[in-house]
């Protein structure tokens, strides 16, 4: 029942709390429950990036983003019992209760079996030229440059394979000697690396008509590789998997404050006016997730950006998702943000 605890959560925890909560714990899920352990909900962090698409805020109760019907099994079900739901409804995690609806246990997906390692091909972005970091990108690739002791690409792709992914890809172009001498075949970083080589630069979607032609079916994700992030890519795997979209797309909230006082004004009547009034919107984070047979809408060798795939893609009434990020994540676009990036913890 001890860990049971450390996942228990009041309902008028706030949003904020509960993202603390379930970065710091291991299952993924949290409980919500009354005073006498009768549980009232679940949390997951697809709960949370729902709650914040609809705009509600970090101080608001986690009651308002909680699932008040969770699915629940009796003490003494079957493991098999467990594993058919778990495959019926598409969850990982089923919270175990008594007759009076009391937390007793907490089954998980990875409990009752091994899970295999993840098979998705992840493409990482490493040909760009660096040009707003030049001069330190004179004598190396941007993705070699160096925070908190070693390459972006590697903390890149460590974060990936600490997740059970193995299968890469790198676009490469500038210097790309120097990234192939570094990274090899991956088997020194526990993964299996291969490259894309563009013979001129190709944006952030050319690259990937090359890979449509080796035929590869199963989805993908596709990384710029001058991002720093602690997202948890299985997450958004299997969100892109559950809502069924042929292309999901990383959104990161963004704030613009007007530095002065905004006047509303009708013809020549003045209406009111509103001191430095701040504005969010969701610009793109640079990850993907893509089912594969749609690299084929990608023309080829010429310069073609991702998020012009995503607006063909809807132009032809496909469904186009998008999947919030919450967790750490830096842009290494300029001077600045590399400086940033050094003071902060990215492992």
């Amino acid at each position: 029942m001890k860990h049971l605890k450390e996942i228990w959560i009041s309902p008028s925890t706030s949003i904020l709390d509960a993202i603390r909560a379930l970065a710091k714990g291991a299952m993924q899920i949290l409980l919500v429950v009354d005073l006498d352990n009768r549980l009232l909900g679940t949390v997951t962090d697809g709960d949370i990036r729902r709650g914040i698409l609809f705009g509600l805020k970090l101080t608001e109760d986690i009651s308002l983003v909680m699932n008040k019907t969770p699915v629940t099994v009796n003490e003494g079900v079957s493991r098999e019992a467990v594993l058919v739901l778990m495959q019926t409804k598409s969850i990982h995690c089923i919270p175990v209760v008594d007759d009076r609806h009391c937390v007793v246990g907490l089954e998980t997906e990875s409990n009752l079996f091994r899970e295999e390692a993840e098979d998705t091909r992840v493409v990482l972005m490493a040909g760009g030229l660096g040009m707003r970091l030049r001069p330190l990108t004179n004598t190396v690739p941007k993705p070699l440059l160096k925070v908190d002791g070693k390459p972006m690409l590697e903390h890149i792709l460590a974060r990936f394979v600490e997740q059970g992914f193995r299968r890469f890809y790198l676009s490469v172009n500038y210097k790309s000697e120097l990234i192939r001498e570094y990274f090899g075949d991956g088997t020194k970083f526990g993964a299996d690396v291969s490259y894309i080589e563009e013979d001129k630069p190709l944006g952030t979607g050319g690259a990937l008509s090359r890979l449509a032609a080796e035929g590869v079916s199963e989805n993908i994700i596709v990384m710029n590789g001058d991002l720093l992030t602690t997202l948890n890519f299985r997450q958004l795997l299997d969100f892109h998997k559950k809502h069924k979209g042929c292309a999901t797309m990383c959104v990161r909230d963004y704030s613009i404050q007007v530095p002065y006082g905004v006047v509303n004004v009708e013809g020549e009547s003045f209406i009111d006016i509103v001191e430095k009034p701040a504005h969010s919107y969701f610009v793109n984070a640079g990850i993907y997730a893509i089912r594969a047979n749609e690299l084929k809408h990608i023309p080829k060798d010429i310069y073609y950006d991702l998020p012009d795939l995503f607006n063909q893609l809807k132009g032809q009434g496909k469904k186009v998702t998008v999947f919030p990020v919450r967790e750490y994540w830096r842009d290494i676009g300029n001077m600045n943000d590399y400086h940033q990036a050094q003071k902060e913890t990215v492992s």
